[in-house]
């Protein structure tokens, strides 16, 4: 069999207490045309100063040693932490033995008076050793990048929050007030007007400014749900009240709690993914009844969205450009929780689950982008 494609040295540990076998054993290897670093040893303490010194691309070892075997050795390479391949080598070697080295991971075990398998055995366990760490480092590379994404997720999402509580109080100071204030002129105008007509143009225009006003209000909660100052629970109740007046389809909320302690940041993100479910309820799942529970068990905050819609399909969530369940899962992996997805001919349920700490905040505002406390869009246009 021919030598590994690189010229490097192999480098050998030869854990060996007889010469003549050792100078046996890489004669079959120079044969093969392998170019060896090698160190033989053959007591304990040698073979772990050994293992310390150096980087070893593959470990021989005899059974029968002085004061100790091969099993042992292998227990001893597996306790340094080194993924070194590892090959037993005896004169007699039961079969109970060997299925046991082989059991612990060794690479491959060897009669001496058949050393014919020994190139190749040494050759096979250096390219699977090779080919296990190349797979281990794609996986630490793979789990970094994943990382990576998540830290990137994460400070997107916050990102978005801040700039959508920026553009809220923006709204709400200049044009928010400047609503409020024509109102107000509008109003003045249309006590000290004779002219009909006039009066019933200015009625007309004060009905645009309340309408201006209502919109901006509403762009305001869409942005930055000030509601969540009163707490998560009153916040989704008067979410559930909104979707069923302007829906028409009934959507009761239920909560385990009348308040909650919660970490800064979670009931944002509780009332991004009921806003975000409800939206698709209300756009695809052609629903005739919602229902929203809230649950705070066993440190665990639980917010389940279901309907009785048409459900979702595979196709469905297989899609390449669903962004929608996307965003709800790296929403929720901005606070360590999960979105879980079940959907049939019944409807479909969204499931929201939270990690809960122990050193939480009552459930009341959520300061995590916007601590203007005299931002209340409720206010405008306020008699």
């Amino acid at each position: 069999m021919s030598p590994p494609a690189n010229d490097r040295s192999l480098s050998l540990l030869h854990l060996e207490d007889s010469i003549e076998d050792h100078e046996l054993a890489m004669a079959y290897l120079r044969r093969a045309g392998h170019r060896m670093d090698v160190t033989r040893v053959d007591t304990e303490a040698d073979f772990r100063r050994a293992l310390d010194s150096r980087h070893w691309d593959v470990v021989l070892s005899d059974f029968n040693l002085p004061g100790f075997d091969g099993l042992q050795a292998q227990r001893i390479l597996q306790d340094s932490g080194l993924d070194i391949p590892f090959i037993l080598i005896s004169g007699a070697i039961g079969e109970d033995t060997a299925v046991a080295a082989m059991r612990n991971g060794a690479s491959d075990y060897l009669l001496k008076n058949n050393l014919a398998r020994l190139v190749p055995a040494v050759e096979h366990a250096i390219a699977a050793g090779r080919e296990r760490h190349a797979r281990q480092r794609a996986d630490r590379e793979l789990a970094a990048s994943r990382q990576r994404l998540r830290e990137l997720a994460q400070h997107l999402q916050t990102s978005i929050e801040m700039e959508r509580a920026a553009i809220a109080r923006e709204i709400h100071d200049d044009v928010g007030g400047s609503l409020t204030a024509l109102r107000f002129d509008l109003a003045w105008m249309g006590r000290h007007v004779d002219s009909p007509a006039v009066h019933q143009r200015l009625v007309s225009a004060l009905e645009t400014v309340a309408h201006a006003i209502e919109s901006s209000q509403r762009i305001m909660h869409n942005l930055r749900p000030a509601i969540l100052d009163q707490g998560l629970v009153a916040a989704l109740q008067w979410m559930a009240q909104g979707f069923e007046k302007r829906n028409n389809i009934p959507c009761p909320f239920r909560t385990s709690h009348e308040a909650m302690q919660l970490p800064v940041g979670v009931p944002l993100v509780a009332y991004r993914f009921a806003q975000e479910a409800l939206t698709n309820v209300s756009k695809h799942a052609g629903a005739t009844r919602v229902a929203i529970d809230l649950s705070l068990t066993r440190g665990v905050l639980s917010l389940e969205v279901s309907d009785n819609g048409r459900g979702l399909s595979e196709a469905d969530l297989a899609k390449a450009r669903s962004f929608g369940l996307r965003g709800l899962h790296e929403r929720a992996g901005t606070v360590g929780g999960w979105v879980d997805v079940s959907s049939g001919a019944g409807g479909t349920v969204l499931l929201l689950s939270v990690p809960v700490r122990d050193d939480t905040q009552p459930d009341g505002p959520d300061t995590s982008f916007d601590n203007d406390e005299d931002h209340a869009p409720t206010a405008w246009g306020a008699p």
